[in-house]
């Protein structure tokens, strides 16, 4: 690898990181507040900036001024390694989620996505099952009834949802026959019949439920907010947490917001494909655009969507999520595959597919 690809790949680091998931996050916020404030017939934030829109940045500067409290009898390196791993996993985990198709810039074919890895799927799994450490080692390590109810709520809720994730997927793998992120959109670029998209949405609809259901689960979302339910547990793992490591989790649920939305529309909404979109003569760098805004557009759609189930559906009860977890999701993840492979061995027995 020359010094310009290293370059290259700085740059797409530092543009994902800071101008899509740090500003994203932060407009994610915002956006929760006004939706929030919609729903409740509420005002909503109106003081600093233009309708609100700098509050927040003055969120951030509010948090680093906070004085950073420690409880005495914590372990004091752990409590402070938690959110660093939460927010590690959730600004890695984007590295292999194709924005865009390629682009072509100074005579270089750039591929639109950090890591072109073979097992983005794999990838991606093993980053969100990592992600549960985080929650879990601030909830023991505050040394707090408390926090320590809300890191082991989390730590059986995400491994329960975990395994319906990776089970909805499979059948997403099974159809595209491949685990890399960037194939599996361009195989969504076909159409049937000429005129409807190839969107995994059309050939897995329950898998794309399972997989949504499970990703608020994994993004501890209302309704499955057990690990920080405020009525029961004040705040959760992070009660003892204040000043930049409490703004680093509050980041990290954001940025985890966005990667999951980011993944959905990738495996089910075709990721930056827009219909019919090669038919109009644009120019290479236009369509290169087009694409990349309609890969935006589609994960602004959804993280609006998680807003508004936060403020619509309320909490389940804790004995509610775990029976859903593995008396409806599981199955309904194993029904699909099986019913996926059955469909594709009848498609192949008839010659349909090789």
């Amino acid at each position: 690898m020359d010094i310009i690809s290293i370059l290259i790949v700085l740059i797409k680091i530092l543009i994902i990181m800071f101008g899509v998931l740090v500003l994203g996050a932060a407009l994610a916020v915002y956006a929760e507040r006004r939706v929030s404030a919609f729903i409740q017939d509420r005002v909503g934030p109106n003081r600093v900036g233009p309708g609100g829109i700098l509050q927040p940045f003055a969120d951030v500067v509010k948090l680093v001024m906070k004085e950073d409290i420690v409880p005495r009898q914590a372990n004091r390196f752990i409590h402070d390694l938690a959110p660093i791993i939460s927010i590690s996993i959730a600004l890695s985990t984007f590295a292999i989620i194709p924005f865009g198709n390629t682009i072509e810039l100074f005579g270089r074919h750039i591929k639109l996505m950090i890591a072109d890895v073979d097992i983005g799927v794999l990838y991606l799994l093993a980053l969100t099952s990592i992600g549960v450490y985080g929650v879990s080692l601030a909830g023991w390590s505050s040394n707090s009834k408390y926090s320590l109810l809300g890191g082991l709520r989390s730590s059986a809720q995400l491994i329960s949802y975990e395994l319906s994730m990776g089970l909805s997927l499979i059948g997403v793998i099974m159809i595209s026959g491949t685990l890399r992120l960037d194939q599996t959109v361009l195989q969504q670029t076909a159409y049937w019949w000429g005129i409807i998209p190839k969107w995994n949405i059309f050939l897995q609809p329950l898998g794309f439920i399972t997989f949504m259901i499970a990703s608020f689960a994994e993004t501890n979302r209302l309704p499955f907010d057990l690990p920080e339910a405020e009525p029961e547990l004040v705040g959760g793992y992070h009660t003892e947490y204040s000043g930049m490591k409490f703004g680093l989790f509050f980041l990290a649920e954001y940025a985890n917001v966005i990667t999951s939305s980011a993944v959905t529309v990738t495996l089910f909404f075709g990721g930056w494909h827009l219909p019919f979109a090669e038919q109009w003569g644009l120019s290479p760098l236009m369509l290169s655009l087009v694409q990349m805004l309609t890969f935006l557009t589609k994960v602004i759609l959804l993280v609006l969507f998680f807003i508004i189930v936060r403020w619509t559906i309320p909490r389940f009860r804790y004995d509610q999520l775990m029976r859903i977890g593995w008396k409806v999701m599981l199955p309904m993840a194993i029904a699909n595959f099986l019913l996926t492979g059955l469909v594709i061995l009848g498609l192949q027995w008839f010659g349909v597919m090789r």
